[in-house]
Parts: C-alpha cells; sequence; structure tokens
C-alpha cells in the first residue's frame, strides 16, 4: 500500500496500526509465548467480503443459471485437478501441469514422487466433498493429513501423526527460516482448540464464514502439526470449512493457482501476521484478496465459456445429432488443435460408462471431426487439421 503524500512508509504503517488497535479481537489461537493471535474486520476486508458473498450467491445451475449440471460436474472436476496439482507445486512436486492433468484424467498411477503428491491432493479433495456434513474432529485432520501425504514421506509412519520435538520442523523460503512451529507436546490441546473454532464452538462472538474458513488455514500452518504436507492439508482444509458453512461455489476455484502466481506474498502474509504482534488481518485481507480473484476469474470463464458455447452451436449444423458431450468436446478441440483424446479420458471427464464415451469419440470419426491414431498400446483421437472448415461443411 502506498503512503500519503507528507508521510513516510513507516509513519503510515504506524497509523494503520494504531486505527487497527481499536479493532482487534483476540482468537482462540495462541503464540508461542501464550499471547492470542488477534484479527481486525477493517473496512477493505470489510467490502472485500460483501463482493465474496454477492458472487457466491449467483445461482450456477439450472434453467437460470449459465451452467448444465453436466457443465458444472466437468468444470468441478477440472478445478478440483488444478487445485490439487498448484497446491501440490507450491510444495515442490515438480510434474508439469500437462502431465499432471492427463495422469488424472486417464486415472493412472503416479509414476514418482511428485506425481503422487498430486495423485493424494486429488484424491482428498474428492474425498474432502463428502465430508461435509460432519464436525471437524482430530481424527478427520488425521485422516485427511495421512490421504495426502500417504507414499510421499521419507517415513511412512509419519502419515496422520503428531510430529516429534525429535524431528525439528522449521518452514524455511528462499533459504531463511520463516517460522518456529510450537512445541510438539502442546500439538494436540492445540489441536482441539482448532477443531472447536471450526465447527463454531469458539470464540463468544460472531466470525463470518469466509473468515473462520481463512483463520482455519492459518491456524493449521502455523501450528505444524505434521512432519510434511502442512500446507497443503492447510489448504484442504480451507475447501472443508468453506464447503461446510455452505459456499458450494468454492469447488469452482482453485485458490492455490492464485496463490502460485505469487508465492512470495504467501509467505510474506504468513510473517506480516506473526511477527507483528500476532495480527491476522494481514493473512485475512491477502486470503480474502486471492478468494475475490478466483470469483473473478470464474465470472470471466462463465462469460467466455457461454459465449463460446452459443458460437459452436450457430457453427454446427442444425440437422446433425450431437449430443451435448460432444459439442463440449469440439469447444475444447477448436481450442487445442494438438491434443489427444482417449476413451479413458473422455469418460473420466464426463463421467460416464466406457461404451458411451467409446461411441462418443467413433461418432465423431465418422463424421470427420476426429482422426484417429494408433499407438503402441491402444488407439486415440486428434481433432482434424481442418476442423473448423469440417464443422462449417456440416451445415
Amino acid at each position: 500500500m502506498k503512503a500519503p503524500e507528507g508521510f513516510d512508509h513507516r509513519e503510515w504503517w504506524f497509523g494503520i496500526k494504531m486505527a487497527r488497535a481499536a479493532l482487534l479481537r483476540p482468537l482462540p489461537l495462541l503464540d508461542k509465548n501464550g499471547r492470542p493471535f488477534r484479527f481486525a474486520m477493517v473496512d477493505p476486508l470489510l467490502e472485500m467480503q460483501h463482493r465474496i458473498d454477492s458472487d457466491a450467491s449467483v445461482r450456477l445451475v439450472g434453467p437460470h443459471g449459465p451452467l448444465s449440471a453436466k457443465t458444472r460436474d466437468r468444470y468441478i472436476l477440472s478445478s478440483l485437478m488444478e487445485e490439487s496439482i498448484t497446491s501440490s507445486q507450491l510444495e515442490g512436486a515438480a510434474t508439469t501441469r500437462k502431465v499432471a492433468k492427463q495422469m488424472l484424467s486417464e486415472g493412472r498411477k503416479p509414476r514418482n514422487h511428485s506425481e503422487r503428491m498430486i495423485f493424494n491432493n486429488f484424491q482428498t479433495m474428492q474425498w474432502i466433498r463428502e465430508q461435509t456434513d460432519q464436525e471437524l474432529t482430530p481424527e478427520l485432520v488425521f485422516d485427511l493429513h495421512r490421504r495426502m501425504t500417504e507414499g510421499t514421506l521419507d517415513d511412512p509412519g509419519a502419515a496422520g501423526r503428531f510430529r516429534t520435538d525429535e524431528e525439528n520442523i522449521v518452514v524455511a523460503y528462499g533459504g531463511e527460516t520463516y517460522h518456529e512451529p510450537p512445541a510438539a507436546t502442546e500439538l494436540p490441546v492445540r489441536l482441539d482448540k482448532l477443531c472447536a473454532f471450526a465447527n463454531g464452538k469458539s470464540p463468544d462472538y460472531f466470525v463470518h464464514p469466509v473468515v473462520r474458513a481463512v483463520l482455519l488455514h492459518f491456524w493449521l500452518a502455523f501450528d505444524h502439526p505434521f512432519v510434511d504436507g502442512n500446507g497443503r492439508t492447510a489448504r484442504a482444509l480451507f475447501y472443508w470449512s468453506m464447503l461446510s458453512q455452505g459456499y458450494g461455489v468454492c469447488e469452482f476455484l482453485p485458490i492455490s493457482r492464485k496463490i502460485k502466481e505469487a508465492p512470495a506474498r504467501y509467505a510474506r502474509a504468513y510473517l506480516y501476521s506473526e511477527s507483528d504482534e500476532g495480527d491476522l488481518t494481514y493473512f485475512l485481507l491477502y486470503h480474502v484478496d486471492v478468494l475475490q480473484r478466483a470469483l473473478v476469474d470464474l465470472g470471466g470463464y462463465l462469460r467466455t465459456s457461454s459465449t463460446e458455447r452459443r458460437s459452436l452451436e450457430e457453427r454446427l449444423a442444425a440437422g446433425v445429432d450431437l449430443n451435448h458431450r460432444q459439442k463440449e468436446l469440439l469447444a475444447h478441440a477448436l481450442k487445442h488443435p494438438d491434443e489427444q483424446y482417449t476413451i479413458a479420458i473422455h469418460r473420466t471427464r464426463q463421467r460416464v460408462v466406457y461404451q458411451t464415451a467409446r461411441a462418443d469419440l467413433l461418432e465423431l470419426h465418422r463424421l470427420g471431426l476426429l482422426e484417429k491414431r494408433r499407438s503402441k498400446k491402444a488407439f486415440y483421437f486428434m481433432p482434424s487439421v481442418d476442423l473448423e472448415d469440417r464443422i462449417r461443411e456440416l451445415r
């Protein structure tokens, strides 16, 4: 934030700090010295919170929404893939997005450590969607972490259990230590308090659902209860909280993609909150802004998707009997002329049985819209070189 004319940054920061002081409210989360973290519902936060509530209330599916139920399911699946990939990349997964997405689409087994991180993340994110009617318990957190890290830790027995003092965990970024978490002996009590907060049993004042979800994200990352995978687990816990509090739109928002665009800002949001007397307003402002920008991206996608769908429908001959799955594939193929389509990928994306996926692709091949090719193990389909012309000729 730029300082007003006549103030240097130190003076401006001190003024903001004093203005916040009267608004700060304590949380059950304590720092290592036993002092409560606090936050202030400052005007920019209230404004962003209102925008999120307004955007999140828009009906996405149904007769008055921009998405059909099938398109919704496909987009949610794509968003979960994107979140799983970028959340894992934030913690060191070195697989490219293209390879990772192909692995998840085909349902093949991971081949290395990085792919295993992403595969676990994707499976866990889908599992989380089924847990939103439950209260958060330590056992549920352990289960979440176990699913997230299975087969990725140096010590397989560390999945789904607290770290120990002997494991000497610190958090570093760019070679610099940012955070030394609380002692391992404190973790059982801390996790009980986190669960009580997640379930709305504390504090004794109203906390907006989005704020509660963001604070849970920070809380688990600060306590760092596990030997590894804390960041992925914290971001997944944010999703659980948002979904369990009725923010279904969060399924459409891969927030880790926005975080990955500027990971240093993410690290600084943690650092400022911890170093400035436990003022979590820094982290809230950062995270709510990330959420708001993800919603803007979703709005752009919906507008573009609607326009592309209308354009495609206009370009396809009215008499050609193509179903919605085939039309969606063609819309994708027009933008990705080098894409390879297999029955397995089409089946996963559209959530249909093998025979239906096979029939869809063979019909598009018969019409000359897809080319059929063979690899060593199986055949696949690619968009025809002159796909646009062929669609026009269908009129």
